[in-house]
């Protein structure tokens, strides 16, 4: 359904001059700087899909999915989306797709949900049934009937985004843009969002392209990543893949009941893995994947152990190691 060769999006930058003389002169002669925000991206996603796509402030994350949109033209490369070219604006794919961005609203403050919704339906042009079908579904799955005749300045935020997501969805498109759309919502909110998502998902199928500072978003919704870092796509493939080959550890945890020698502890525990965290009473050690049987055997054999857990390490120290271009890291 989406399909990106080679996609690049160079801006010119106005470079500005030190000293009064040098801006003086800017005004007649400007001098510009360019700024790779997207370099030679290549991926595809297909239906059912929701890929993640995770990277810094800055990496290129947005200008890549307002160019899937059809916002932006790219410098070079090819992009189809549903078989049309997103830039050149065809109204049968401004039909079929759909972005929503977490910080910025496409609905009209000064009017309630219910008469948002009527104009959008005007603008799609969706047949009365199939509107009051879909707008009962969503809003029942949202759990914001009440809400309908609310002034949208007059909701929460998280009430905003909730109607945001009506708005973008009513239409049933078959490609869905999420740029941050969780961003600034509180906990039980977000978690609302992730849950809904994931119901439409399953529900309709559309490809979808998420981009979150959120972890909990990405473990939660995705099962695929890209990682974008300074405007080059470093990664792309499973969750699950991503642990494995960056985190070859398990994460032990092991908390004592009494007190044993230092050195010899220090020792054993050494030889088994690394001590990453050492407090009173606790350890937690970094040990390769496939020791991590028989290290938690041998730690329980010689070590009057309480409780001892196994974990992967978080998602985000992972994704972290990436983006900052660090190599794979071994235990």
């Amino acid at each position: 359904m989406i399909e990106v060769k080679d996609l690049r999006k160079i801006f010119q930058i106005h470079k500005k001059p030190p000293g009064l003389a040098a801006s003086v002169k800017s005004l007649f002669r400007r001098d510009y700087v360019e700024k790779v925000a997207v370099a030679g991206a290549t991926f595809s996603v297909g239906e059912g899909e929701i890929v993640g796509m995770i990277g810094a402030n800055g990496a290129g994350k947005t200008t890549l999915v307002k160019m899937l949109a059809g916002i932006i033209h790219p410098t070079s490369g090819e992009a189809r989306v549903l078989g049309y070219d997103p830039w050149e604006k065809h109204n049968d794919l401004r039909r079929q797709i759909s972005l929503i961005m977490g910080q910025k609203a496409q609905l009209w403050w000064d009017l309630p949900g219910a008469d948002c919704f009527e104009l959008l339906r005007e603008i799609y042009q969706i047949p009365r049934p199939t509107y009051e079908a879909s707008l009962r579904h969503l809003t029942e799955m949202l759990q914001v009937e009440s809400e309908l005749t609310t002034q949208i300045r007059r909701l929460s935020l998280g009430e905003r985004m909730k109607m945001e997501l009506i708005a973008a969805l009513l239409h049933s498109p078959r490609v869905v843009y999420l740029d941050e759309p969780t961003i600034g919502l509180d906990i039980t909110t977000q978690k609302s969002v992730r849950d809904f998502l994931l119901s439409y998902r399953k529900d309709h199928a559309p490809a979808m392209i998420l981009t979150s500072h959120y972890m909990e978003d990405i473990e939660r919704l995705c099962e695929r990543i890209i990682i974008i870092r300074e405007g080059e796509l470093v990664y792309d493939g499973s969750l699950q893949r991503v642990i494995h080959e960056y985190a070859p550890y398990k994460r032990l945890t092991v908390h004592l009941s009494r007190s044993t020698s230092a050195t010899m502890e220090r020792e054993i525990l050494d030889r088994l893995g690394e001590v990453v965290e050492e407090q009173a009473g606790t350890i937690v050690m970094h040990v390769p994947r496939d020791q991590v049987t028989s290290a938690a055997a041998e730690i329980l054999r010689k070590f009057d152990v309480q409780d001892l857990s196994i974990a992967d390490p978080e998602i985000s120290e992972i994704i972290e190691l990436l983006m900052g271009g660090r190599e794979k890291t071994t235990p």
